[in-house]
């Protein structure tokens, strides 16, 4: 009977190993699975970060381990690339940093044997990811573990899958459930037993055949549906391997039963019911611990997700863990799947997308959670026009719609790629990344942006993939795009729920991001080598203010938020203070006296506050209560206000005569005024000469990108042309500055 060996414990580590070693490293540095050594410097921001080659070593005694005809050593994470060695010999290489890999070790394992892997985070032309924002953790971070079995097993080899797949195909009020199985060493006599449970445990059916037969379907009469959150049933498939009357191998997949289907016109539609996908995408990384989760970090996340309300989430970039995904089946979650093909297309790259492809569908089939397989993220960051790359989507799609013929194929669209792009009519549905608000524009331009799709393309299903903005512990009473507060992320969120909400015909929403997460690259808002979109703290202690916007439009646990709690000294004689409640009516005291009860059909209740000395305020909606304290300062909390590490100038650093311009406005409302039109015509002139073929940071300045642009300051533009190599000295910007302050509004 198969055995499972867990091998987490007690491995030497090294980053000073040229080959592959003759024996543990004189001196180890002991570590135990799963582990990622940029758990700390892939989080302090550009050039911090560690990639390279770094080896695990352990030595393995035959006698510890269970007798057995055949061994197989199972790694469920090392990115991104991975070589083992067993006894001095190379065995196999693996490319691709999330997925399950096994490798036969039988013959390599003596009386003591030194199992040696290599993994590699350095860049290559033909692994993705390459390029991203967010970091590639090196490291053996899931588990390690030697299967043991007999001559005779279930397949072990064929891209990491489980050997088994159940298609279950809802008809009426029944259910015909497929079940297939890949069996190694066939001897004759030996016979398959397939069993269907129900979620009590209890057979629905059981039949025993011979082992020729790898296929076999049930019909389960009055089908319990799983239903998303509402109602999450699983059934359980079982296939047992008997030889003269005995068990020697069996292979198990939970199961759901569902139709679904995605509207054009109204969204998703689950077991023909109309059920709006609302939700967030999650990266796998926590503080401090980089990639290398532990179960109960899985089970924090998907708490935390279902307090939100969510019914969906996009696991964003990569494969994530088995028991994520587990946890999504039992949690009654939607998800979107997806392989790291994303933001730069290699030609070299294209067998890599072929096999992460298939090692995600064929790992993950078994799971009633995922609703799509997505193909790419973001891929046109150079183009859509590519003939390589649009052959490359075609692939996988027709290669997902070949192993899977009961999912959808969908991808994540980057903003500035044009609707009519050809290669936004390849998968089945489509969603956008769309950043109105936050890089450029304004947040009235989403719900629009949407509708001119949907107008135009009445038969393409559209989503939401992507968007959000950045919020870290700085504080105003006047929110404004790019200050990296939790007021303008408030604000931000809740101009996106009431647009994109409302609107039925979006078959999905996915907030960027569930969590704050690691982001080697970056440096800004305050606090480098970190994304700060997330809806709670990296560290997963914090619920930012906009958590608490989501809650009250998804959640039905009835509840009361006062936002601001953070931001306590006010300089304002009346200040506003915003409550989020589901329930329908709110009342807000201070210090014991009522401002009165607000509706708000769109839970967002606004309060205008007397601000003077020390203000306890205390929300009331239904049984629920909230609290909260402001307190009257004469002067701004300077700890309040966002400096930039490395920055060459600060926003508070810029004089702004009163009733002139200055480097704080925005491209906009510049360009509308004749004078600084000019100016700016001038000044865009030298930074396209600067730009490659008339390019910003890879892509065609066309008039819409034109208007996202004119979003920003011109302070926050000047810093992101950082990402297209055109940059600005400190001197250059206070005369620019200077110039400003002469053209009055």
């Amino acid at each position: 009977m198969r055995q499972i060996m867990n091998l987490n414990r007690k491995w030497a580590f090294t980053k000073d190993a040229q080959h592959n070693p003759a024996q543990v490293p004189q001196l180890p540095y002991w570590v135990s699975l799963p582990h990622s050594w940029n758990a700390i410097d892939g989080q302090e921001g550009p050039g911090k970060c560690y990639f390279g080659t770094c080896w695990y070593v352990k030595e393995i005694d035959r006698e510890e381990i269970p007798a057995a005809a055949k061994y197989y050593l199972e790694i469920r994470g090392a990115n991104s690339s991975a070589d083992v060695y067993v006894g001095g010999k190379h065995l196999a290489h693996h490319d691709g940093g999330y997925s399950t890999w096994r490798v036969d070790v039988t013959e390599a394992l003596k009386e003591s044997t030194l199992v040696a892997i290599s993994v590699d985070n350095s860049a290559n032309d033909h692994v993705y990811p390459q390029v991203a924002d967010f970091t590639f953790y090196g490291g053996i971070y899931r588990d390690v573990n030697l299967i043991c079995v007999g001559e005779s097993h279930f397949d072990l080899e064929y891209y990491g899958g489980p050997g088994l797949a159940v298609t279950p195909v809802v008809e009426g009020k029944d259910a015909k459930v497929k079940t297939q199985v890949w069996v190694t060493g066939v001897k004759e006599g030996q016979q398959l037993r397939y069993t269907v449970k129900a979620a009590c445990g209890c057979v629905i059916s059981e039949e025993t055949l011979c082992a020729c037969k790898t296929e076999h379907e049930i019909t389960i009469e009055n089908v319990h549906l799983w239903h998303g959150r509402k109602d999450p049933y699983l059934y359980t498939a079982e296939v047992e391997l008997i030889e003269n009357g005995e068990v020697i191998d069996q292979v198990s997949a939970r199961f759901g039963c569902r139709t679904f289907k995605i509207d054009p016109e109204n969204g998703f539609i689950l077991n023909g019911e109309e059920y709006p996908l609302r939700g967030v995408s999650r990266h796998q990384d926590r503080w401090g611990i980089g990639n290398a989760l532990l179960p109960e970090h899985h089970e924090e996340d998907i708490g935390y997700i279902m307090e939100l309300g969510a019914t969906t989430i996009r696991l964003a970039h990569y494969q994530h863990d088995q028991y994520f995904y587990d946890l999504c089946d039992e949690k009654g979650l939607v998800i979107w799947a997806e392989i790291p093909y994303i933001s730069q297309h290699m030609p070299k790259g294209r067998e890599n997308t072929i096999s992460q492809m298939k090692e995600l569908i064929t790992q993950n089939y078994n799971h009633a959670s995922i609703v799509v397989w997505g193909l790419s993220n973001e891929i046109t960051m150079k183009g859509a026009e590519d003939p390589d790359l649009l052959e490359n989507h075609r692939i996988l799609n027709d290669l997902a719609h070949e192993m899977d013929k009961t999912r959808l194929t969908t991808m994540a669209i980057v903003s500035m790629c044009s609707m009519d792009a050809e290669y936004v009519q390849i998968p089945d549905v489509v969603s956008w990344n769309h950043y109105f608000g936050w890089y450029g524009g304004d947040t009235t331009m989403n719900g629009p942006w949407f509708d001119q799709f949907h107008a135009k393309y009445p038969n393409i299903p559209v989503g939401v993939s992507e968007y959000g903005c950045e919020a870290l512990n700085w504080h105003t009473s006047k929110p404004t795009q790019g200050d990296y507060t939790e007021e303008y992320q408030a604000f931000y969120h809740e101009e996106l729920i009431k647009q994109l909400f409302t609107r039925k015909y979006i078959w999905a929403t996915h907030v960027w991001n569930m969590f704050d997460f690691g982001a080697d690259n970056r440096a800004e808002g305050g606090e480098n080598g970190q994304n700060h979109k997330g809806l709670m703290t990296f560290d997963r202690k914090y619920k930012k203010d906009a958590f608490y916007a989501y809650k009250a439009w998804l959640s039905d646990d009835p509840f009361v938020h006062i936002c601001g709690k953070r931001y306590v000294d006010r300089v304002e004689d009346v200040t506003r203070v915003t409550v989020y409640s589901n329930l329908p009516e709110v009342e807000l005291f201070v210090n014991g006296e009522s401002l009165g009860k607000k509706a708000a059909a769109d839970h967002f209740f606004y309060f205008d506050v007397p601000n003077a000395g020390v203000s306890k305020l205390h929300a009331v909606a239904g049984d629920c209560t909230d609290d909260s304290v402001i307190v009257k300062v004469e002067k701004f909390n300077d700890a309040y206000r966002l400096k930039e590490k490395g920055a060459i100038l600060n926003w508070f650093d810029i004089t702004e005569p009163e009733g002139y311009f200055s480097l704080n406005d925005k491209m906009d409302d510049i360009m509308k005024n004749p004078a600084g039109a000019q100016l700016f015509g001038q000044l865009m002139q030298q930074i396209m000469g600067q730009m490659q073929g008339g390019k910003a940071m890879g892509f065609d300045v066309t008039p819409d990108m034109m208007k996202m642009m004119g979003g920003f300051t011109v302070l926050r533009l000047t810093s992101l042309m950082g990402a297209a190599n055109v940059s600005f000295s400190k001197e250059q910007l206070l005369a620019l500055n200077a110039a400003l302050n002469q053209i009055k509004k």
